[in-house]
C-alpha cells in the first residue's frame, strides 16, 4: 500500500498550481469560419475533435481544481476506496448544466456526461472501473468540484454513471458518444504543447501554442490544392510550408508524372528521369508519407507544386533552419512527436510549429525503397554544380536531432514538402 500512496501523491503534486483555461477558434484569409478542429496534446498524446464554435476548456489540474473553484468542497465520493461500484454526491452552489469526468491516473479522459444540476445534494453511482487510481471532476457554472478515487474491484470496463437521486437525466454514454454541448474539457499540465489543426472546407491549417491564459486559437486559412489532395499549412517565421508531404501524379497542366520499375531507373542507360512512387509501390502509404519524387520530376517547368507554391532552394530551406536556431536542433523541432511513424527513441522531436515531418524513406540509386520510418528526406530546387547528377536535399533520422543538407544522385526518390510563393 505504500508504493501506491507514493505514486499517487506524485502527480497530485505536480499539478497543483496549473491553471484552467478556455480557448475559442476563429478563422481569417480564404475562409474566416471554422467547421472542426483537432486538438492534439504532444506530450501525452491526448486529443480531441471539437466543432469550430466549441469551447475547449484545458483542465490544467487533471481534474483537481485551482483554488478559486473549490471552497467550499461539495462532492463526496463514498466509498472510498471502493470495490465494485462508489457514491457520487453533488451540491452545486448554483443550478445549472454541468459535466461529470472520469479520467485515469494519466489524465485520460475515460467517460462523461452532462447534466443539469439542481441547487441541492443529488447522488450518481458510478460502477465499472477497473483495479486502480480515478480522479472525478465535477464542472458546473463558475465552480469546480474534484476528488479521488482508489478501485480495488475488477470489471470489465464498461463505466457507467447512473441517477440515485434527485430528477437528473444521466446520459450513459461514451465521451464519443456524447452529444456536442459546445465546451468539452482537455487534461494537460504547465508547459504542455497543444497542436491544432483546423478545417474549413477544403482548407487546414496548423498551429501549435503552450498555453498560459484563455485566448482565441486564430487560423489563417489558405488556398493549397492540386486537385485532388488539399494540403495542411504552416506558417514558421516569415515562410508558409505544406504540413504534409506531396501526394500528387500530374504536373499543373494535367500531364501524369511517370514511374517506372528499378531495373529501368540506372542513371547510365536513361537521363533527365522524371518519375513518382508510392512507397515499395503500395498505395497505402500515400495517404501518411506522400509520394517520392525525382529531382528531375520535381524541378520540370510543368510544376508539381500547386498554383502559388513552389520547390524551396537552398537558401529558403537556410531561412527555416536559422529561425528554428541553427542545424543542430532544428530537426527536433520539425519532427512528428513519438514513435507511431519514426523507429525506436524519435531524438528529442517535439514538433515545435506543427511541421510534422514524417520518415518517408526513399528510392536509392539502385532502385530498392529503404529507410521508411528511420529517415525523412526533402529535395530543394537548387542543384550542385552544372553536371546534371547531382542535387540538394536535407535529411532528418529517427536517432538524431539536427536536420542535415546534403546533395547526391538526382535520380534518387524522396520526399517533397512545398512552400508558398511570396
Amino acid at each position: 500500500m505504500k508504493k501506491i500512496l507514493f505514486l499517487i501523491t506524485i502527480p497530485l503534486a505536480v499539478t497543483a498550481n496549473a491553471q484552467n483555461y478556455f480557448i475559442t477558434f476563429a478563422g481569417t484569409g480564404a475562409a474566416n469560419t471554422v467547421d472542426s478542429v483537432k486538438v492534439e496534446n504532444l506530450r501525452s498524446g491526448i486529443s480531441l475533435t471539437l466543432k469550430g464554435g466549441d469551447i475547449l476548456h484545458l483542465t490544467g489540474t487533471v481534474g483537481i481544481p485551482s483554488s478559486e473553484y473549490d471552497k467550499p468542497v461539495k462532492l463526496k465520493i463514498y466509498p472510498n476506496p471502493s470495490k465494485d461500484y462508489s457514491m457520487i454526491d453533488i451540491s452545486p452552489s448554483v443550478a445549472g448544466e454541468a459535466i461529470i469526468t472520469v479520467f485515469d491516473m494519466t489524465g485520460r479522459q475515460l467517460f462523461q456526461t452532462q447534466n443539469y444540476l439542481d441547487k441541492s445534494g443529488q447522488e450518481f453511482r458510478l460502477s465499472g472501473l477497473n483495479n486502480g487510481f480515478y480522479l472525478i471532476n465535477v464542472r458546473g457554472n463558475n465552480y469546480q468540484y474534484s476528488g479521488k478515487l482508489l478501485c480495488t474491484g475488477q470489471s470489465d470496463g464498461t463505466l457507467s454513471i447512473e441517477k440515485v437521486s434527485n430528477n437528473i437525466e444521466v446520459l450513459d454514454e461514451k465521451p464519443s458518444e456524447i452529444e456536442n454541448k459546445g465546451s468539452w474539457s482537455m487534461p494537460m499540465l504547465d508547459g504542455d504543447r497543444l497542436k491544432y489543426t483546423g478545417y474549413s472546407g477544403n482548407y487546414g491549417t496548423v498551429v501549435t501554442d503552450v498555453p498560459s491564459k484563455d485566448g482565441t486559437v486564430v487560423f489563417a486559412f489558405i488556398p493549397c490544392d492540386d486537385g485532388i489532395h488539399h494540403y495542411l499549412i504552416v506558417k514558421i517565421g516569415t515562410q508558409i510550408w505544406m504540413a504534409e508531404n506531396l501526394k500528387t501524379t500530374k504536373y499543373n497542366n494535367g500531364d501524369l508524372i511517370g514511374t517506372t520499375t528499378p531495373a529501368t531507373l540506372d542513371i547510365h542507360s536513361e537521363t533527365n528521369q522524371k518519375y513518382q512512387w508510392a512507397y515499395d509501390g503500395n498505395e497505402s502509404n500515400v495517404a501518411t508519407y506522400g509520394r517520392l519524387y525525382t529531382w528531375y520530376a520535381i524541378t520540370d517547368s510543368r510544376k508539381v507544386c500547386p498554383t502559388g507554391w513552389h520547390i524551396p532552394n537552398n537558401a529558403e530551406w537556410a531561412t527555416l533552419i536559422d529561425y528554428l536556431d541553427g542545424a543542430g536542433t532544428a530537426g527536433s523541432k520539425l519532427k512528428e512527436v513519438g514513435t507511431r511513424h519514426w523507429f525506436s527513441q524519435n531524438e528529442d522531436a517535439i514538433d515545435e510549429y506543427g511541421f510534422t515531418a514524417l520518415p518517408g524513406g526513399d528510392k536509392s540509386w539502385n532502385g530498392i525503397f529503404e529507410s521508411i520510418g528511420i529517415s525523412g528526406y526533402w529535395w530543394s530546387s537548387s542543384a550542385e554544380g552544372t553536371n546534371n547528377y547531382y542535387a540538394w536535399y536535407q535529411i532528418l533520422r529517427f536517432n538524431e536531432s539536427l536536420i542535415k543538407s546534403v546533395y547526391n544522385w538526382d535520380y534518387y526518390g524522396l520526399s517533397v514538402r512545398c512552400i508558398k510563393d511570396n
